[in-house]
């Protein structure tokens, strides 16, 4: 009777090592789901999609196989409308997401703190904010909301691209098409400064761009390199740093509250690792002083216009209107506790 038992386990180990598969995932409680659905708007080419991948990748290891997470890039679940993805997390028909908060800022209304235009100078501000007080408050008001937040990742500064001219001063964007998430912020900011804003899926704007119906658009550097966006005419790019857009890290509260205390510390500590190397990711190539992603683009033929401070400024006095309509809207204590932040920043 112990040899069959000893065969019988021997055969289970090898039939689960042929499988690929790890022997502890049989142990998953019943009440686990085979897979998780894991949304996110860009794909693993991407520091986003890869961010993503990794917290997946860092789950499925550390809990060996009880927590099987998949990709599901496009904003896939919620046909590609990503300003539906939270109220889609907060529903349960996503279980969890690597998020933007531009994507998210109209259901909460406190993520539109990183849209002002202006008001993120430099990396340190960023991490002022979202590692101090300001983000501490704010994952407060996404749990209000119905979403368990667990870390914070980072998209990057999102920089403008376009077709027709070097752009370095406001009137410059005068009747420019240029192509926008759907946030409410994104209309004012660029129709402040004289351009003409189309709100459209990132899936639409590619083509929009070969074909001409837009002139230009504003990401990160890394997502323009990805894109490939200098081959759909994107041959002028200025970096004007107007603003950054941080990524978070979230769990459907009905899906966490379904798994034991130590799976839940396991995911947790994933995704701030996880976030802790996409942020590296993203900003890799940019925060360096020479900044290799804009001698890449600069090779590629692209012109590359880098706004010095003065110039900066004025782009920040043509959309004071903006930021002064918005900080009621997000909350002026909020935004004021952020710019204190930022004041006090370490260098």
């Amino acid at each position: 009777m112990q040899l069959r038992t000893f065969l019988t386990a021997t055969a289970t180990a090898a039939t689960l090592l042929t499988l690929g598969l790890p022997a502890a995932h049989a142990q998953a409680p019943a009440n686990y789901k085979s897979e998780y659905r894991l949304s996110v708007v860009l794909g693993t080419a991407f520091p986003w999609g890869k961010g993503a991948e990794i917290w997946a990748d860092k789950v499925r290891e550390r809990t060996q196989g009880r927590i099987n997470i998949k990709l599901y890039p496009g904003t896939s679940l919620v046909q590609g409308d990503q300003t539906r993805e939270f109220s889609a997390i907060r529903q349960g028909v996503i279980d969890m997401a690597v998020g933007s908060t531009i994507n998210w800022s109209p259901q909460v209304k406190a993520l539109n703190l990183f849209s002002l235009p202006f008001l993120f100078p430099d990396y340190a501000a960023v991490d002022a904010v979202v590692h101090g007080q300001v983000g501490q408050e704010i994952f407060k008001t996404i749990d209000k909301a119905g979403v368990l937040p667990l870390a914070w990742g980072e998209n990057g500064y999102r920089e403008i691209s376009n077709s027709k001219k070097a752009i370095s001063k406001p009137e410059d964007l005068k009747g420019m098409k240029i192509r926008v998430v759907g946030s409410p912020l994104f209309l004012d900011t660029f129709t402040a400064l004289g351009a003409n804003p189309t709100q459209m899926s990132w899936a639409d704007a590619q083509p929009a761009m070969a074909s001409g119906a837009v002139d230009g658009q504003e990401n990160p550097v890394s997502v323009y390199m990805a894109a490939k966006l200098s081959t759909v005419g994107q041959k002028y790019m200025t970096l004007w740093g107007y603003m950054n857009d941080p990524l978070i890290y979230v769990v459907n509260k009905d899906v966490w509250a379904s798994w034991t205390p130590a799976d839940q510390a396991i995911v947790k500590q994933a995704a701030l690792d996880a976030a802790k190397e996409q942020i590296a990711i993203s900003r890799k190539g940019m925060s360096e002083a020479d900044k290799p992603l804009v001698k890449e683009l600069t090779a590629q033929g692209v012109t590359v216009t880098d706004l010095n401070p003065a110039q900066r400024k004025v782009f920040a006095d043509a959309t004071k209107s903006v930021y002064t309509k918005w900080k009621p809207q997000i909350g002026t204590n909020l935004v004021d506790m952020a710019e204190k932040a930022i004041a006090a920043r370490k260098q």
